[in-house]
């Protein structure tokens, strides 16, 4: 394997602006904005606009979308039956 050709991988925050939730890994992503940690150390933070806890299948606040209503009305506005002038 060559060196110098892969990114570099360390530390680094990812932050859900939306929850207000933040969590340490590893990583290869970059940024620019830092953030001051638990441990009093300085990480690169990565803004991300959703994660475990505030993406609705985890959270199970998941939203049941209304075909049935949403077919009504496209039948409505376009004829929904067939022979139809």
């Amino acid at each position: 394997m060559q060196q110098d050709k892969q990114p570099a991988y360390r530390p680094v925050v990812f932050r859900d602006r939306a929850a207000g939730y933040a969590f340490l890994t590893r990583s290869t992503a970059t940024s620019e904005q830092t953030i001051e940690w638990d441990d009093g150390k300085t990480y690169p933070v990565v803004d991300v606009e959703i994660s475990s806890e505030s993406h609705p299948f985890y959270t199970g606040k998941a939203r049941t979308v209304d075909t049935e209503g949403r077919i009504a009305a496209f039948e409505r506005r376009y004829g929904g039956e067939e022979g139809q002038s």
